[in-house]
């Protein structure tokens, strides 16, 4: 079986904006962000649907997810994240977490474009709320 364009980056084969690592989880700024500071979570481990990972792994993540969502929101000024859980377009389980404001709700999920190393100073200052 071939390695998902997901593997491939947590292998480090393709170029990331990374915001996160631990032994279970790869955390990654969207290629195709919704809004700036989209951020995707990863199993480091593939599992193509939700139902095929391990209960303890889900726990762990949405625990991750509720930690990196605090970080987004300080360093993004959004009133709330959205999550959403899907994995039609890649076949690995992730979770992505969307900076959202009241006014703006990305109701058409318009995608966001970063202007030249934008990407970067978003990372960094979502990791920087992390430690």
């Amino acid at each position: 079986m071939n390695d998902t364009v997901f593997e491939k980056i947590i292998k480090g084969e393709i170029p990331c904006t990374k915001i996160y690592e631990d032994d279970d989880f790869f955390s990654i700024l969207d290629i195709n962000p919704v809004s700036k500071g989209h951020t995707l979570i990863l199993t480091k481990k593939s599992y193509p649907w939700i139902q095929d990972v391990p209960d303890e792994i889900i726990g762990k993540i949405f625990i991750k997810t509720k930690y990196i969502i605090s970080s987004l929101k300080k360093a993004t000024y959004c009133d709330y994240v959205k999550v959403l859980v899907e994995g039609i377009q890649v076949p690995h389980f992730h979770i992505h977490l969307i900076p959202s404001n009241y006014d703006h709700p990305n109701a058409k999920w318009d995608h966001a474009i970063y202007e030249d190393g934008e990407k970067e100073i978003f990372a960094e200052k979502i990791k920087s709320f992390l430690l």
